[in-house]
């Protein structure tokens, strides 16, 4: 079964332009033309993947990110206007896993969507015995199962926030440049800019920090992050 794509956008001409793009990518489809349209959409269809417009009359999709966010962790792939810089990064603080700016070339936005999904179906459909495990402190990261916990409490992630927190935890005494985490997390020559890793990891530390973990992730001014004592003691230094 093709995975499924749904396009959210009250743009006609965009959605169809998505839609014929995604179907020659050999991707199912599915489209709405509002917030509440996508919302009744994914209790129905249950997509793998949401390309989501920011700026739609009623419910825009920074409102629709929130109700996806309170259900789970389906990924998110933002479209944003070129002058809504703001939308964008509070975006991905709420969750989204990446955005494209219009206007866009749609062999981008089927690139960062499969990108994506490879790393969503990186996630097994049931538990297994013998998966690597990463402990840090009071951090524990279940690497094929993609899940993250603090003394045994799960704090659901984004794909990208996961990989993120991965890539710090796994190599504690290393600092990493935020071109290098784009690289390790997806891949190199991915376009992402240095501010949407920032938004990454400072919703990592708001997720955290709501259970008493102020210590995950650690800002070397000039240089980029490392993860932090993750002991749940001192804020570390934050940025």
């Amino acid at each position: 079964m093709p995975r499924t794509i749904l396009v959210v956008d009250d743009d006609p001409h965009i959605r169809q332009l998505l839609l014929f793009a995604l179907r020659k990518a050999g991707l199912g489809t599915a489209e709405a033309a509002d917030g509440e349209a996508a919302l009744a959409a994914i209790a129905e269809q249950a997509p793998d993947l949401v390309i989501l417009d920011i700026n739609m009359p009623q419910m825009d999709g920074l409102e629709v990110c929130r109700r996806i966010r309170a259900a789970g962790d389906l990924p998110i792939l933002f479209l944003s206007s070129r002058d809504d810089e703001i939308d964008r990064v509070l975006g991905i603080e709420l969750g989204a896993d990446d955005y494209v700016v219009k206007p866009f070339s749609p062999r981008e936005v089927v690139a960062r969507a499969m990108a994506i999904l490879r790393r969503a179906a990186a996630r097994p459909p049931q538990a297994d015995s013998g998966r690597a495990f990463i402990h840090h402190g009071r951090l524990s990261l279940d690497v094929e199962g993609w899940r993250a916990s603090w003394d045994g409490e799960d704090v659901p992630l984004t794909v990208t926030e996961f990989g993120i927190l991965r890539t710090l935890a796994a190599m504690p005494s290393k600092v990493f440049s935020r071109d290098a985490i784009i690289d390790r997390v997806h891949g190199p020559g991915f376009a992402m800019t240095d501010r949407t890793i920032d938004s990454h990891v400072r919703n990592l530390r708001a997720k955290f920090a709501r259970i008493g973990a102020a210590d995950l992730v650690e800002t070397r001014p000039g240089i980029g992050y490392r993860i932090g004592g993750c002991t749940g003691t001192g804020a570390g230094a934050q940025g």
